[in-house]
């Protein structure tokens, strides 16, 4: 088992509220075939964070607490979140048992507002933010690439910003680069992170080269023929993306440019 195996090394770290890991990958627990290839692949994956939904665990009937113990014998941060919540009540109300059961102010802020699409509802999204933000939750909202809803969600107290890639199991990849890019550009210093959608290495490694913080996804890797060695494939994808931005890619051009110098190239004479 070679050292990407047991973790990811990059050349910098990402920090979320203040918490720096190395991984700039975080992955999904829900879907996989077993636990015991659930906790293979976090470890293929090197990730630092988890995503957990509530509807796992069960404070009052003690139920999931196998999976609460996986969980906690990796020694990854949790990142609970409010999959499938459809209104700002059941958002915050979710949020809240999510924290008292797992003890961190961290949450995955999801409000769906379409059921084919799974897309955000923004105006619930930034409602049910500014509410926990107030209560002392560190949210990460799962929104769409709108810079105007971006710039709401920071004004609420958001601090991470979650886009998505394509709707959320869909494997289709980055959907709107230019979107995505505008995002980047427009907020520098904010921590962007990729969510959903997500279905090869290379879109990962296409939203590392495009400057994005980190990528976070699930069924690419819990549905995937080997999810272990899939894993294992993203966490080399997004850190070759990351040091080809450090490296500083060259310019798009639109015409040839040759490649080798043709100073010293003979001259045959007529």
């Amino acid at each position: 088992m070679d050292a990407m195996t047991e973790k990811t090394t990059h050349a910098d770290t990402v920090e979320f509220y203040g918490a720096r890991v190395n991984s700039r990958l975080l992955l999904g627990t829900a879907q996989y075939p077993s636990p015991a290839i659930l906790a293979e692949a976090i470890r293929a994956s090197g990730t630092e964070i988890v995503t957990v939904s509530l509807r796992r665990e069960s404070g009052v009937a003690k139920s999931g607490q196998s999976f609460w113990q996986i969980i906690r014998d990796l020694g990854v941060k949790v990142l609970p979140n409010t999959a499938g919540c459809k209104t700002v009540k059941e958002a915050i109300t979710t949020a809240e048992m999510a924290r008292e059961l797992f003890g961190t102010p961290w949450v995955k802020l999801e409000v769906i507002g379409e059921d084919d699409t799974l897309q955000p509802d923004v105006f619930g999204l930034v409602e049910a933010a500014r509410t926990l933000v107030r209560d002392g939750f560190q949210v990460f909202p799962y929104t769409t690439e709108d810079l105007v809803v971006a710039e709401k969600l920071i004004s609420a107290g958001c601090e991470v910003l979650m886009p998505w890639g394509a709707p959320i199991g869909s494997g289709r990849g980055l959907n709107n680069p230019y979107g995505l890019r505008s995002m980047r550009a427009h907020f520098p210093g904010i921590p962007l992170v990729v969510d959903a959608g997500v279905g090869v290495p290379s879109h990962a490694a296409a939203a590392m080269e495009m400057g994005y913080d980190a990528v976070l996804l699930n069924t690419a890797v819990a549905k995937a023929g080997d999810p272990v060695r899939m894993a294992r494939a993203f966490a080399r994808a997004i850190e070759a993306g990351r040091e080809a931005l450090i490296a500083d890619p060259m310019e798009v051009r639109d015409m040839a440019a040759p490649s080798t110098p043709v100073m010293g190239r003979a001259v045959l004479g007529q």
